[in-house]
């Protein structure tokens, strides 16, 4: 939403101010728009992979919609850790083997259908559950195959932002070879009238124009977006690695939760009473 609003802030203060004193008509040029476009296409798939485009093309839609890492989201990630940890501690590590391996059946999982819904994030908890029922773990092992994990999400998380921002970089230097074009085109019309030789060179410099506001009023924005998604989305992960850990180094689950919360950003962090009502709440259904 705030992405739309913005664009609509940056046309505004360009091509509005630009119409108070000047025709709109003359920064309608279709072939350096189709130029630039293309050129900035063009530039997108020589300099990636299939994987890295593939994975940008599907992220890039993402902008538009809001987060879902909020307060309720970890609320509920902590809330389905507690129900796991407390049930373990009760029944033993066996007792959760069918939650871990058929989680959309599980009547814990069940419950928390954001989590379950989110495949990467349900993928990493269920994997180092399933490790725990598996047997004795080595605490600090887990830790380092975690830390691991973690740098391979992020790495992939991010690479999107990385792609649209490089574009974004390259548009302005799109606009200016466009510009040349032109102007290589109006120095073989020199005798031309200079009425239509003042249209051709203002024609070649709306390349210029065009690539520095898409750049930098509408791609680049798109790559900060990205980036702050993919940051956010690391975030999660961290939360339920301290959780789990904590329980693997025998702190009872109300303390290895805590070790979770303590991972959250202020904004999107419960309280300590917040949490604890949540969890008596949810204990009661």
């Amino acid at each position: 939403m705030f992405l739309i609003v913005g664009y609509i802030i940056i046309l505004a203060s360009s091509l509005g101010t630009y119409a108070v004193h000047g025709s709109l008509l003359a920064l309608w040029v279709p072939l350096e728009y189709v130029a630039i476009i293309g050129l900035t296409i063009g530039g997108f798939v020589a300099g990636n992979n299939i994987k890295v485009i593939k994975a940008t093309v599907a992220a890039v839609p993402g902008v538009l919609k809001g987060s879902p890492y909020n307060k309720a989201y970890y609320v509920d990630a902590l809330a389905l850790l507690f129900e796991i940890l407390s049930k373990v501690r009760k029944e033993g590590l066996m007792s959760i083997e069918n939650d871990v391996e058929n989680p959309e059946a599980s009547p814990i999982f069940s419950k928390y259908p954001n989590i379950v819904s989110d495949h990467h994030v349900l993928e990493f908890m269920t994997d180092y559950l399933r490790m725990m029922v598996g047997g004795n773990l080595n605490t600090v092992e887990i830790e380092s195959l975690m830390d691991v994990e973690l740098e391979t999400h992020h790495h992939e998380a991010v690479e999107p932002a990385h792609v649209v921002s490089k574009v974004g970089d390259a548009t302005p230097a799109f606009g200016i070879v466009v510009a040349v074009m032109g102007v290589v085109n109006v120095m073989g019309s020199v005798g031309e009238p200079p009425a239509v030789l003042g249209k051709m060179i203002g024609g070649a410099l709306v390349g210029t124009f065009l690539g520095i506001l898409v750049s930098y009023g509408f791609v680049s924005p798109v790559a900060g977006l990205l980036d702050q998604r993919a940051q956010e989305s690391g975030t999660i992960y961290k939360t339920i690695k301290m959780v789990l850990l904590a329980s693997m180094s025998g702190y009872a689950p109300q303390v290895a939760i805590e070790f979770g919360r303590k991972t959250l950003g202020a904004h999107d962090r419960p309280s300590f009473r917040e949490l604890e009502e949540e969890l008596k709440a949810r204990k009661g259904k």
